[in-house]
């Protein structure tokens, strides 16, 4: 991911969908060679075509789920979110480049092992993080999420909004569940939650989608297979009976009506990739 939204910075700001300067500085040796190679005239072009040929779909699903994600961040930021929790926030830079960010409090929730490359990487760039961030360490196996929240200065009582992108789909139900309860917990009212999801479809064989052989083949090369998907036709029940209300699901398609065609972009998207917008509401 900190590669595909590296190679979409490199546009022109007209042209450009997001802009992530903090993705290249994530990048370990092989991949910022890959990104210096799309610098070259005409490597330009074949660096992302080679990406999307070997794996069709993820690169462009990831920079509009990006897109999506910053631009509900900025809303609710707008609105008046006072705290910011991300899930599983491995490289995501929002808490340093979406503009608001510095005012509120943003909670990076992850592994400690991957927070401490992410640290020594931030130091870097930026000699220190920002007074706004918390890094909160939790081993999800083993750590409440709620407790962990708290000894960080978690405040129940202020409107939040939580990031939880590229993670479901490589958890059991049990583990997603969980989740979802500890966040009813703990959001006040008008905070909401912001998902990506896989379709259930591929998982059990029920649905057909163009990518979807290849991606499931990739992430079971490198050991990190998809283990759960909604149904999206679901998914309003589900949420409804564990304190949300579901706000807006969103595709491939409304992806390319909303980002792709007035920018003139055309770009391989994996289609059973989803994002998903819930409000805290009342429990069924």
């Amino acid at each position: 991911m900190a590669l595909f939204r590296a190679l979409e910075t490199t546009h022109a700001p007209s042209d450009r969908l997001i802009e992530d300067r903090f993705a290249a500085g994530f990048l370990p040796p092989a991949l910022r060679a890959v990104l210096e190679l799309s610098r070259v005239p005409l490597l330009g072009t074949l660096v992302p075509w080679i990406i999307d040929r070997w794996w069709p779909g993820p690169r462009g699903a990831g920079i509009v789920r990006t897109r999506f994600i910053d631009d509900a961040l900025r809303t609710a930021l707008a609105a008046g979110a006072r705290q910011v929790v991300i899930l599983g926030a491995g490289f995501d830079s929002r808490a340093y480049r979406i503009p608001g960010a510095e005012h509120a409090r943003v909670f990076e929730v992850d592994h400690p092992a991957t927070q401490a490359v992410k640290r020594t990487r931030l130091a870097r760039r930026l000699g220190r993080v920002p007074g706004h961030v918390a890094f909160v360490p939790v081993d999800f196996t083993r750590d409440a999420l709620s407790e962990r929240l708290g000894e960080s200065g978690f405040a129940k009582t202020a409107r939040t909004f939580v990031i939880w992108e590229g993670v479901t789909n490589y958890l059991t139900a049990e583990a997603v569940d969980a989740t979802f309860r500890a966040l009813a917990g703990l959001l006040a009212p008008g905070s909401a939650v912001l998902f990506t999801y896989i379709d259930r479809g591929i998982l059990d064989g029920s649905k057909h989608f163009a990518g979807a052989d290849e991606s499931i083949a990739t992430v079971q090369r490198v050991g990190e297979p998809f283990t759960f998907g909604f149904e999206p036709a679901e998914l309003p029940g589900y949420l409804g009976a564990r304190g949300f209300v579901l706000v807006e699901d969103v595709g491939a398609r409304e992806y390319r009506t909303r980002y792709l065609a007035p920018a003139g972009r055309k770009m391989k998207l994996s289609e059973f990739y989803r994002a998903a917008l819930a409000r805290r509401g009342s429990p069924a």
